[in-house]
């Protein structure tokens, strides 16, 4: 048995060409599954394995507490094993065909609560790198915009006399996002008082938000920004450079927006994407009853 494993991993090797790291995950997950067959199993060949031994098998797994991801990853090294065998003749038939990959968990992203998001925006200072910060942030929860595509603004993507921003998203498709009053005179400010300063003469007359080198912003260093803001105002959770997204979102639900509008300015392909976020102010809407009400 351990022969046609080996085979089956010379032929991942030299006839897929697969990357060495995806090789190495097929080969622990397939040695773990080979062990399970011949000692658990008591099979001694491939030919004898059915359906019920994967079943079981898989069973183990969930009992052990692996992640959905794991065991949806151990049952794709299986059937590839399996179809691999049927096509060498080592197999009659294929006892993995039919066996289903369970549905992806989706986590619910950490969004904050209003008055974190105050905390968050009452930031201030006159410095060029605060007022910065501060047009980023308020830009941010105003827009629902990636990171990525807050640092890849250009000064001429703003359009705040007639109150929306233009955005390339994912698949340089183009979204145009309204701006509110507050988020627009932050970023007016930012552009009147401190852009020049940080410029430096680079040459980046285009380039909207700026590192204090007059360079464009990376990801890592907005993402650095964000965590020393919510640091220095107590904020507990575990903030990312998405945070700011999922709280843009999900108030805009919290508040009755019509979820389609939602979908459209975050630029999702498809509305399933955005229905996470439904699931969030469920999950609050639970939280503030269990809490506030005095028989919950």
């Amino acid at each position: 048995m351990n022969d046609i494993l080996e085979d089956f991993f010379h032929y991942l090797h030299i006839e897929r060409g697969l990357a060495e790291n995806t090789r190495i995950s097929y080969q622990r997950d397939l040695k773990r599954y080979g062990a399970y067959i011949k000692k658990v199993a008591k099979k001694n060949d491939w030919q004898e394995v059915n359906r019920q031994d994967i079943i079981h098998f898989l069973a183990m797994l969930k009992d052990e507490k692996k992640s959905t991801a794991t065991i949806s990853r151990m049952i794709s090294s299986i059937r590839m094993f399996h179809q691999f065998m049927l096509r060498e003749g080592i197999l009659n038939q294929d006892a993995s065909q039919h066996i289903e990959i369970p549905k992806k968990e989706r986590k619910l992203p950490v969004v904050l609560s209003t008055k974190e998001v105050e905390k968050l925006l009452s930031i201030n200072g006159h410095r060029p790198l605060d007022i910065r910060n501060k047009a980023m942030l308020e830009l941010l929860y105003a827009t629902g915009l990636r990171v990525s595509e807050l640092i890849t603004l250009k000064t001429t993507d703003l359009h705040l006399t007639m109150g929306f921003i233009r955005c390339i998203g994912k698949g340089e498709k183009e979204r145009i996002i309204p701006i509110g009053q507050i988020a627009q005179r932050a970023v007016e400010t930012y552009l009147n008082e401190a852009r020049g300063k940080l410029l430096k003469g680079n040459g980046l007359e285009n380039v909207l938000f700026l590192n204090q080198h007059g360079r464009p912003l990376t990801r890592q260093g907005f993402w650095k920004i964000l965590r020393n803001l919510a640091k220095s105002v107590h904020i507990q959770h575990e903030i990312t450079p998405h945070t700011l997204r999922h709280s843009f979102a999900t108030h805009l639900l919290e508040n009755g927006a019509d979820i389609r509008a939602v979908q459209e300015m975050l630029g999702h392909e498809d509305i399933s994407t955005t229905q996470i976020y439904t699931h969030v102010t469920k999950s609050r809407l639970k939280d503030v009853y269990q809490h506030y009400h005095p028989r919950a």
